[in-house]
């Protein structure tokens, strides 16, 4: 979801060559839907999870938000997950583990890498 993050040019991809699905954080089960959809309807058969350093998530917890959410909206939104984190690295590894224990995900490869925001570096998250 990250402005300062352009798939496409980061990995050297051409426009149309790859779906890129971008959300808050970076989130695989948020991103679910749209990667099954991605399998199953249209090929897809590789998964990258690309989170990067300095983001908003690890900046926040549910209940922070949920608490700011009733405030400024009258609205309960205790039912909702915003998938907050502060562990970057431990992001992607659960993000990986999530999609590799679901059963609708096809068994592909999936490798999570976090990019820098700093200096442009992208580096594999083993």
């Amino acid at each position: 979801m990250d402005a300062r993050l352009h798939p496409t040019s980061v990995l050297g991809i051409n426009l149309g060559e790859a779906h890129i699905i971008r959300n808050a954080g970076g989130r695989a089960q948020d991103a679910l839907r749209s990667i099954i959809i991605s399998q199953r309807l249209l090929g897809t058969r590789e998964i990258l999870i690309i989170h990067h350093t300095d983001c908003g998530m690890l900046t926040f917890n549910d209940f922070e938000l949920r608490l700011k959410l009733n405030k400024e909206t009258n609205e309960i939104v205790d039912h909702l997950s915003f998938l907050p984190f502060d562990d970057l690295r431990q992001s992607i590894i659960d993000d990986i583990k999530i999609l590799q224990s679901n059963p609708l995900i096809l068994d592909v490869p999936i490798t999570g890498y976090i990019y820098n925001v700093k200096n442009g570096s992208i580096e594999k998250v083993e």
